[in-house]
């Protein structure tokens, strides 16, 4: 049987851009060789695929100040039906066959269903939650209201929109207190997001929130440790040991994770006692059930030092750079790097084989 064409995307139109080509950076060095066979396929910033036969797609593709597409690239689409592949936007001359997709794009247009969907249409088996969990997953308003109706442990949130009258400050600390945080509730590596401890902070974190999404939530500040989990599989997913962020900043902000070194330090597994590693893992499975998801995730949440676990938020395409959680969790249980994105491509196909076996219509 000969090698898999994988065609992985990257870059996109989300403020996450960057991270994107630093997650696929990690993937396509560490993706098994001898099963796999590579297509680059970038994403640009205003929405164009462009397709990398040979040669660097990616340049400075460890450092998140200065990565960017290389201008060299084909523009590409889909060919849709029985030969899905790319085909070039300037002669519709056929390229290259995909036989399974692994979207590298995080946030907006990414990781929110979008793409999900567009591989749907375009018969392509893929990695990662199918079009529903992913846009449930990618809105942080929906995905606690889920939790909360499954009667999973959240902090208490209040929801602002731009076409409406929306809460004072004096309100918010009212019903949360203060600090609290303000978040885009449409993003993810921690873009847009603000502790605010005064009103001042306040107008400029929500005109900033509001730039990236018309919806944005308010959230209480949980006390405790920042713990993480990585998630694999469907029905009956797998959960990794849990993982520890330690912040040197006030809370793990954009900057924090990519644009200074020692902006965190990590606990990879966190040191925890062996009862409060089964109910991290137990509320994360159950977590992730809630929502539909599939493929993979990762479920973040807080340890408060009584022992209580409160979730925070999931990613349905989480980062693969080099200080990544997700594949960093797998590693320490059982699943190096490589094994790990040879389980994801095979779950992607299997899946994809499964539904091809139920009916679409009458006919």
């Amino acid at each position: 049987m000969g090698k898999k064409v994988v065609g992985i995307f990257f870059g996109g139109r989300s403020a996450e851009h960057e991270i994107s080509m630093l997650s696929a950076t990690s993937i396509m060095e560490a993706i098994p060789k001898s099963r796999y066979s590579v297509v680059a396929i970038g994403v640009r910033k205003d929405g164009g695929f462009v397709y990398y036969p040979g040669g660097k797609a990616i340049l400075h593709g460890t450092d998140a100040s200065k990565v960017r597409l290389a201008p060299s690239g084909i523009p590409v689409t889909f060919q849709f039906g029985k030969r899905p592949g790319l085909i070039a936007l300037s002669n519709k001359r056929f390229l290259k066959r995909l036989d399974v997709v692994f979207p590298v794009l995080h946030g907006t247009y990414g990781e929110d269903g979008t793409m999900q969907g567009l591989l749907e249409i375009a018969g392509l088996p893929y990695v990662g939650p199918g079009v529903l969990g992913s846009a449930i997953g990618m809105d942080k308003d929906v995905t606690k209201r889920l939790w909360r109706d499954a009667g999973l442990p959240i902090a208490d949130f209040l929801v602002a929109r731009s076409s409406q009258k929306n809460w004072t400050y004096a309100q918010i600390i009212k019903k949360l207190g203060t600090p609290f945080f303000v978040k885009p509730a449409v993003a993810g590596s921690s873009v847009g997001v603000h502790k605010v401890t005064s009103s001042r902070q306040f107008v400029v974190a929500m005109r900033d929130a509001f730039s990236y999404c018309e919806k944005v939530l308010i959230e209480r500040m949980v006390q405790g440790r920042e713990i993480e989990c990585s998630v694999l599989g469907g029905e009956n997913p797998k959960v990794s040991l849990p993982g520890a962020v330690i912040p040197t900043h006030s809370f793990y902000s954009y900057e924090a994770k990519y644009l200074d070194p020692d902006g965190a330090q990590f606990e990879i597994p966190a040191r925890m006692a062996k009862a409060s590693i089964r109910l991290v893992q137990d509320i994360v499975r159950k977590a992730y059930v809630s929502l539909g998801l599939e493929g993979m995730a990762r479920v973040d949440g807080f340890l408060d030092d009584a022992g209580v676990f409160t979730l925070n938020e999931v990613n349905t395409i989480p980062g693969f750079t080099k200080i990544s959680m997700y594949p960093k969790l797998w590693k320490v249980s059982g699943f190096p790097f490589p094994d790990l994105l040879d389980r994801l491509l095979q779950d992607a196909m299997d899946r994809y084989a499964r539904g091809r076996k139920l009916k679409t219509g009458r006919l």
